[in-house]
């Protein structure tokens, strides 16, 4: 036979409830604090996890009034209504734990009524939300940090979805200094409606390499502002993830490197200027030769000949102005103004390029170039002119390593399907190796005539291209520099 509940029922099935004490497993189970006032604002009763919230026991606060326990005077006021038959439910307020620290409470308090329906007494009903106000004062604090931030902030912030259309969410409103589009211009509208299709297939492209590989998402881009100006613009692109670990939406800071990219023209100008007047000497050297062989020819011509030997002379007087044609072009290819501008070139027609700029150096130092390419053709999607100058830096370090002349060897491998290996050896007096941890510092320098840019700049080169530099090199032996570049 089943016991019967002293709560809800007996074993006939008929309704028993024992009200005192399901007033008390209630009271004692509420995850709130719960305690009951006389009229004169005293403890009268008082549940667990009141004594849990506060930190006083029970014995502590019977008799004693509820003001003091230091809560606020609007606490106070509350009550005097509540004795005059007002509730009051959810109230924002703080009291203080008996330790010191300050609690933020929400407060419930309500009359208790006698049998003739009297106010005999109050009942309060306490919960600690310390933690969540806690996290919203700091959630406030960072919105408004945030606020700043992004109000303020010259560089351009936004966050657009991961979905097809890539829809902007945020835009901070340094986009209406630099292109005159507010925020409000922005959020909800496409990605692909501020950028060209080329643009965007190359965007799809990064977003691609990044689900493949990881990597940040990382480039620069020209645009033009609101006033005509033309200005480069340094893209960091992060991922957002939900709490599932998937992306969610990308956060996108864009910063003005105008002045940067500017500068790094005006080192790469200095440094070209550099070779060019420390090249003239040999070039000036190579070209008198054949001037002075077109001379004593042209004389021989005048002095009347044979038409045989008129037509030998010619032939040599035809070969020695190709020579300097040859060399004056590509002199003046490197003097040039060179824009940055990628496309297909043959690798070893770059190099070519160089070795003729600087045969003449060679020769005055009594130095040969030789070459090792392998047998297929090499492409690259590049700038000749960029690459030719870090080929010219390379091959101009090295004839200058040999005083007493010697040989340089410039070795072509390929050593992926699209990566190859350039490297530059000579014969030298080698670098030591204290000094080859500053080897590319700007201005850093070991030669005389020397404005310690070549390095800097050749190095920056390289990155643009997707290709890394790496200079071995031992005192007495001779140095090895090695480039790899991606090809196609």
């Amino acid at each position: 036979m089943s016991q019967s509940s002293p709560f809800f029922g007996n074993e006939n099935g008929s309704v028993n409830i024992d009200t005192d004490k399901l007033s008390d497993l209630f009271i004692n189970c509420t995850p709130d604090g719960f305690v009951v006032l006389d009229m004169d604002n005293r403890f009268i009763r008082v549940n667990p996890m009141y004594t849990v919230i506060f930190g006083y026991e029970e014995h502590e606060l019977f008799g004693r009034r509820l003001d003091e326990f230091a809560f606020p005077e609007r606490d106070s006021e509350i009550l005097e209504q509540v004795k005059l038959g007002r509730t009051f439910t959810n109230l924002k307020t703080q009291g203080y734990h008996k330790n010191g620290d300050i609690l933020d409470i929400a407060a419930s308090f309500s009359p208790f009524k006698d049998t003739n329906g009297d106010v005999a007494g109050l009942i309060g009903i306490f919960r600690d939300i310390t933690e969540s106000k806690t996290l919203e004062r700091e959630l406030k604090k960072s919105r408004e940090l945030y606020r700043l931030i992004t109000e303020n902030t010259t560089d351009l912030i936004s966050i657009f979805t991961n979905t097809r259309n890539k829809t902007f969410l945020f835009a901070s409103s340094s986009h209406e200094k630099w292109f005159g589009m507010t925020p409000e211009q922005i959020v909800g509208r496409s990605l692909y409606d501020f950028i060209s299709e080329e643009e965007a297939d190359s965007f799809k492209t990064l977003l691609q390499s990044y689900e493949r590989t990881g990597e940040p998402i990382f480039f620069e881009k020209e645009m033009r502002t609101v006033l005509g100006d033309t200005i480069y613009l340094e893209y960091n692109i992060s991922p957002i993830q939900n709490d599932n670990g998937e992306i969610d939406s990308f956060l996108a800071v864009a910063r003005n490197i105008t002045d940067r990219v500017r500068n790094e023209a005006a080192l790469r100008n200095l440094d070209r200027l550099s070779i060019i007047g420390q090249l003239a000497a040999g070039v000036a050297h190579e070209i008198r030769n054949p001037l002075t062989s077109l001379k004593g020819f042209t004389k021989l011509l005048h002095g009347g000949t044979s038409l045989e030997k008129q037509d030998q002379y010619l032939d040599i007087i035809q070969n020695e102005l190709e020579r300097i044609d040859i060399i004056v072009n590509e002199f003046m290819s490197l003097a040039k103004p060179q824009a940055i501008e990628f496309k297909r070139a043959q690798l070893y027609s770059i190099i070519e390029s160089t070795i003729n700029i600087l045969q003449p150096q060679a020769l005055l130092h009594n130095v040969q170039i030789k070459t090792n390419y392998p047998a297929e053709n090499i492409e690259l999607m590049c700038s000749p002119n960029q690459l030719k100058q870090v080929f010219v830096n390379f091959l101009k370090n090295a004839i200058e390593a040999m005083q007493d002349g010697g040989n340089v060897y410039i070795k072509v491998e390929k050593i992926k399907s699209n990566r190859v290996l350039l490297l530059f050896m000579d014969e030298g007096i080698g670098i030591d190796p204290e000094i080859i941890g500053y080897l590319g510092t700007p201005f850093y320098t070991t030669k005389d005539k020397g404005i310690g840019l070549g390095l800097t700049v050749s190095n920056k080169i390289l990155q643009e291209h997707g290709g890394e530099m790496k200079i071995d090199s031992q005192a007495g032996i001779g140095t090895t520099v090695c480039i790899e570049l991606e090809c196609l």
